[in-house]
């Protein structure tokens, strides 16, 4: 339980009123539980989203489609405190600079925000708007609970499949301590909340983590291994994959 509060409080900006053990095994044995974590998240997008699509218009209280994308949009970087933002701003500074390893490293370290990330930030969080502005009461709830497990399993397979870049680092840990086996777990957890919830969400969860796992195929490649904000730019980017899968696939089922 230990290990699943470690992931919740480090993922999330939900409070855990409890004295956690904050050791690197223990971070390391949050991973196979990032997509529970995930899950958690869904839960609290799909309420949002039940009030927004189905409660408020039994009242006559009808949002706009760029209000609800607003919305869902604000609460999806409240939730996580933007934690995934920051790194993928770095990570696009960095892999975006056409630098070689070792500056691609002291850039994505910058605590400053170069064009190259402020711009790619812009363009995920338009994405992302329009993703949430355009998604039906269909398959709205479905979406939306999906939408941050199925990013977080393949965040579990960049922390334990490939290596870690740094000699140190805050992501370090997560990755020494964790193991193929947690990879396993977190896999089969989604895989097996995909195939409960649709031919969609099968192919959602298909998709988005061979083109994850390709991302960050490239990114090890570039830089000899992942970082901390590699694992923010894999949860982000597939978040925006997921979205963009279930946006499209309702055009085929309206």
């Amino acid at each position: 339980m230990n290990n699943f509060l470690v992931g919740l409080q480090f993922l999330t900006r939900i409070t855990v009123k409890k004295n956690l053990d904050w050791s690197e095994k223990a971070c390391g044995g949050s991973v196979k539980f990032f997509p529970f974590i995930g899950a958690i998240l869904g839960i609290i997008y799909a309420i949002f989203g039940y009030v927004i699509y189905f409660l408020l218009p039994q009242y006559n209280f009808n949002l706009s489609t760029h209000l609800i994308g607003f919305i869902l949009l604000a609460l999806n970087i409240f939730l996580t405190g933007a934690l995934h933002c920051d790194g993928f701003t770095d990570t696009m500074d960095g892999v975006l600079s056409g630098r070689k390893r070792e500056r691609i490293l002291e850039i994505m370290k910058d605590s400053r925000v170069g064009a190259h990330g402020a711009t790619s930030l812009i363009l995920l969080l338009i994405g992302k708007f329009a993703m949430f502005s355009d998604l039906s009461s269909t398959i709205a709830l479905t979406t939306l609970f999906l939408m941050p497990i199925i990013p977080r399993a393949c965040m579990s397979n960049a922390v334990a499949h490939f290596p870690y870049a740094r000699k140190e680092g805050l992501g370090k840990a997560f990755h020494q301590y964790s193991s193929k086996k947690d990879m396993l777990i977190a896999g089969f957890f989604t895989c097996l909340l995909s195939l409960l919830l649709g031919k969609i969400a099968i192919i959602a969860y298909v998709l988005t983590t061979l083109i994850m796992y390709s991302f960050n195929r490239y990114v090890s490649h570039l830089l000899g291994g992942l970082t901390g904000d590699v694992y923010g730019a894999t949860t982000e980017l597939g978040e925006f994959v997921v979205l963009f899968i279930f946006v499209i696939a309702q055009t085929f089922i309206l």
